[in-house]
């Protein structure tokens, strides 16, 4: 896809991306298609994948971002949201008790 070059500059490493020129045709509706090797070097090519568009300075700019990545989406489940209003609700309620070793706690299990 793109070579990527170190280079020290002012005490810093940077690394610049070569990059590829390709054209995509622009659709009447304002569709266009990424091509395959780019999606799935970003990660686009995941369900509820999204692309950030932005104009600046006369181009347009596009920045890939994956919503929720698959292997998290379990957390933002409704069921898993409301048990983490629970636990919030409980800690502003004191209804929670802090341990201060493994001993104190596993004496408060006990007991």
């Amino acid at each position: 896809m793109a070579n990527t070059t170190v280079k020290p500059l002012y005490g810093y490493t940077v690394v610049f991306m070569s990059t590829e020129q390709r054209f995509v045709t622009v659709q009447s509706r304002g569709v266009i298609a990424i091509p395959t090797a780019i999606r799935r070097h970003l990660g686009l090519d995941q369900p509820g994948a999204q692309v950030e568009v932005i104009e600046r300075d006369g181009e347009i700019v596009l920045r890939p971002h994956v919503a929720i990545p698959a292997d998290q989406a379990w957390f933002w489940t409704e069921r898993w949201q409301r048990l983490e209003r629970e636990a919030d609700e409980a800690v502003v309620n004191g209804n929670v008790a802090v341990a201060g070793d493994i001993g104190e706690l596993l004496d408060d299990l006990e007991s």
